[in-house]
């Protein structure tokens, strides 16, 4: 390997982690790391003192390039778009600042910001660039910069309660939700759940979801009981295998049935330990990184 590729090697994980928190999708981001490297390779680095800036530069610019190309994609998305979920390491679940940074709840809100304001708050909150660095990835100047920050915090603030869950009661919660889903128990689903819970389901239109996000626990119980009543995509529920592992930076469920995955499921709890938000994700276009089964370093 030649100093240039080891060089790339070395701050590649610190790439993906910019591109799928820019993006909110691991195949794009994978793809923007890939272009990434065919930039480095073809551009002169003699006078390149700061490889891990350059490098950054490079993918926060080709990630707001394919984020604004896809953005009418999502527009007409058959029912909520919602992120690529993907494995993590136990380092990023441990880190409360990192595991909130990709949490689902977070990527989702983080899809109402322009590009510029997504990649600036991506830069400054979850990896602590100074303005002027995050002035010369974007290619902006400072104030440009601070302007947009100060944005897309406030926007952010406003729409991602910061809810401090401990982690072993979400776990704990997330496993006692599964068990009431799948049992059909509305009672129980109906103890979890805060009262103006919100589900969001994405099928992309491959797979039988929710077109609208269902919002208060009698709809989102009546809807979860109603699906462990019948087969899903051919799968009988008894059928199906549920593993508890790490997706985005907290504890979520992998359903598995026929040889494929199935449906990922996670949960936000609000200051009482209630279930606040539900994500099920059904798309198996957006299924391939869990199904690689490679968790994920986004730090």
């Amino acid at each position: 390997m030649t100093d240039d590729q080891q060089t790339f090697a070395d701050h590649r994980n610190l790439l993906f982690a910019i591109a799928y928190r820019i993006l909110g999708s691991a195949a794009d981001a994978e793809d923007v790391v890939q272009d990434a490297w065919f930039k480095w390779s073809a551009d002169d680095r003699s006078q390149v003192s700061d490889p891990k800036a350059y490098l950054s530069r490079i993918v926060s610019n080709l990630s707001m390039d394919r984020l604004r190309s896809t953005q009418r994609q999502r527009e007409t998305y058959v029912g909520p778009w919602l992120p690529e979920p993907i494995l993590t390491e136990s380092d990023a679940a441990d880190d409360a600042v990192t595991a909130d940074s990709v949490s689902l709840a977070m990527l989702v809100v983080l899809e109402t910001l322009s590009p510029l304001e997504r990649a600036v708050f991506v830069l400054k909150e979850a990896f602590d660039f100074s303005y002027a660095e995050i002035a010369e990835a974007v290619e902006r100047s400072e104030s440009a910069v601070r302007q947009a920050a100060h944005r897309a915090r406030e926007h952010v603030h406003a729409r991602r309660p910061r809810f401090e869950a401990d982690r072993a009661k979400k776990r704990q919660v997330t496993e006692r939700f599964f068990a009431a889903s799948v049992g059909g128990d509305i009672n129980a689903l109906l103890e979890m759940l805060a009262p103006e819970v919100t589900l969001w389901t994405d099928g992309g239109g491959k797979v039988r979801q929710a077109l609208r996000p269902l919002i208060g626990a009698a709809n989102v119980a009546r809807w979860l009981a109603g699906t462990a009543k019948r087969p899903y995509e051919g799968v009988e529920i008894a059928d199906m295998t549920a593993e508890v592992v790490e997706i985005n930076g907290g504890p979520g469920i992998v359903l598995s049935g026929a040889g494929r995955i199935i449906a990922t499921l996670t949960v936000d709890l609000d200051d009482d330990g209630r279930i606040a938000t539900i994500h099920n994700i059904a798309n198996p276009d957006k299924l391939r990184a869990i199904a690689g089964g490679q968790p994920r370093s986004l730090t």
